[in-house]
């Protein structure tokens, strides 16, 4: 049995951990802080700027290599400093704050459903809760980096979500976090790929509506230009492309809002989707008439996945030059979002009322098929970015978590990897096509996702790991010693008096996050109830049945 390395090493502690994270953000703290808001994308990369200094401002500058775990340093590397291993690492670390927000706001921004959602729940139960969610994702956010700062480091690095839960919990944590997150970003490929199929077959239906290409046929071709893209192993410089993403989107925008107060809404896609025939369009101050609790749920739980992006912060934040700034990212970028997602709701569903769409720009109608086209065509082009982004990180956890961890499968830069990784990506694609012909439906998928995963790594996870991380940060003592030469612990205590000593340090924070958790839990459980009931009505009453020709945008 082979050692473990030092990402499921459970020799190491907590306190090993956040010893060198102290250590690697005085090393940061010590680097020139990026000259501008847009230099990550508008500036060549400074060589100058990523250049390490000759020493660590810590403890243990001048140790050996050889005091480093085996996994963690090059064969033949024993005569590399501290200094010279930290320089190596942190000259892999190249991202600006400036160039991540444009990807947080990449990741997060899908304002299309917003309108829908809001229908379900009206102008003022709307406004509120996408108020509230926005507030509590932004504080969630900043817990992830809060336990990111504290645990990562250039000696240990923290690469994902799984990372940050083996180091507070355990193996247990890390297997439930990566398992649930390659589901989460295998069912955002399917939502993907139908969302796109719907596009194109409207776009191929033309202004008179008349179906020339079959619905389950333009998933398919969504699905191997998926599989193509999939064929990238490496995802480098994803910045400028987020950057095009995020004015593509705005433009769509933009448009939507205009030309939805010009012409009618898409009965026909607003039927499939909303269960109403035509008639006056309705809006609603407070909950909207004749819909039930699985129907207010629905909305919510779209609002919740327009929040979902904590799921990759902690990959990004591990590819920045300097993660104490990755909070300024997360707060424009959240502002902005909120701006985007209260604006567009508020005046798509003005304009539409009940028959709002919950792809906003394909509840444009076959009259304006021009308009319709352009926001199918654009936002097309804005998916693939988001297509190569999820497909690619979702093998690639899939690889590493379950294949390579467990099954002992070689890495990806291997011969053997290389030729695993093309067999792979055609299975998971055509998987993710199965799963978005099997379910054509846009919101209650959305709503189902939001639920099931959103929903955790979002809201239920973060505050339930700051308590965790709180309890053993704030349980050292003084007189406890940790020493990094040898990574000899002492401590003063164990068990429950260590537990409750630490919790107590800060007792209404970390009661208050508990119950955070457990609410947010209860609600992913609602949601994910009101989810099945949806489709399962959907399904009754739409008329449109899995693998279905007919296109259920109309």
């Amino acid at each position: 049995m082979p050692r473990p390395n030092f990402y499921n090493d459970a020799h190491i502690t907590f306190e090993e951990y956040h010893y060198w994270a102290n250590s690697t953000r005085e090393l940061e703290n010590s680097t020139p802080t990026e000259r501008g808001w847009l230099s990550g994308l508008l500036k060549r990369k400074d060589k100058k700027s990523n250049e390490q200094p000759s020493s660590v401002p810590s403890e243990g500058a001048n140790e050996k290599s050889s005091e480093k775990p085996p996994d963690a340093v090059p064969d033949g590397a024993s005569a590399i400093t501290d200094a010279e291993w930290n320089n190596a690492r942190g000259a892999m670390r190249t991202a600006t704050w400036g160039s991540i927000f444009y990807l947080i706001t990449t990741d997060i921004l899908g304002p299309y459903n917003v309108p829908w959602a809001i229908s379900r729940m009206g102008y003022g139960p709307g406004f509120a809760l996408y108020t509230v969610f926005g507030g509590l994702a932004l504080y969630s956010s900043l817990q992830l980096w809060q336990m990111f700062i504290g645990l990562d480091s250039t000696r240990y690095p923290l690469r994902n979500y799984g990372d940050l839960a083996f180091r507070i919990y355990g193996n247990w944590a890390r297997y439930l976090f990566n398992i649930l997150q390659m589901f989460q970003f295998f069912l955002m490929v399917a939502l993907i790929t139908e969302s796109n199929g719907q596009g194109l077959a409207q776009m191929a239906a033309g202004k008179s509506g008349a179906g020339v290409l079959c619905f389950v046929a333009a998933e398919g071709i969504t699905a191997i230009i998926g599989l193509l893209l999939g064929q990238i192993r490496t995802l480098q410089r994803l910045g400028w492309l987020a950057n095009v993403a995020v004015w593509l989107n705005v433009v769509v925008m933009i448009m939507t809002m205009i030309v939805v107060h010009k012409y009618p809404p898409n009965y026909e896609a607003a039927e499939i989707a909303n269960n109403v025939k035509e008639g006056p369009i309705v809006t609603s101050a407070n909950w909207p008439e004749g819909l039930g609790l699985s129907d207010y749920m629905g909305g919510v739980m779209n609002c919740v996945y327009a929040y979902g992006g904590a799921v990759l912060f902690n990959e990004l934040m591990a590819e920045m030059r300097k993660p104490m700034d990755f909070w300024k990212s997360l707060i424009c970028a959240e502002a902005f979002i909120y701006a985007v997602y209260i604006t567009m709701g508020m005046v798509v569903y003005s304009a539409q009322g009940q028959f709002t769409y919950p792809l906003a720009y394909q509840g444009i109608p076959s009259s304006a098929y021009s308009w319709q086209t352009f926001g199918n065509a654009v936002s097309y082009v804005s998916a693939l970015i988001a297509m190569a982004l999820y497909g690619n990180i979702g093998i690639k956890v899939i690889y590493a978590s379950v294949l390579q961890d467990i099954l002992n499968f070689p890495p990806l830069d291997k011969k053997m990897g290389k030729i695993l990784w093309v067999i792979i990506v055609p299975i998971y694609w055509g998987l993710a096509f199965v799963v978005a012909a099997a379910v054509p439906q846009i919101a209650n998928l959305v709503a189902l996702v939001g639920a099931l995963c959103i929903m955790q790594f979002q809201y239920t996870f973060p505050p339930l790991l700051k308590v965790a991380y709180n309890v053993q940060k704030d349980a050292m003592l003084p007189e406890e010693t940790f020493d990094p030469a040898t990574g000899e612990l002492q401590r003063a205590d164990f068990g429950v008096k260590r537990w409750t000593r630490g919790y107590m340090k800060k007792p209404i924070w970390n009661t208050f996050d508990v119950l955070f958790g457990l609410a947010a839990l209860a609600t992913a459980g609602l949601g994910i109830w009101a989810a099945a009931i949806n489709m399962k009505v959907q399904f009754q009453t739409s008329g449109i049945t899995p693998f279905t020709c007919q296109n259920p945008a109309g």
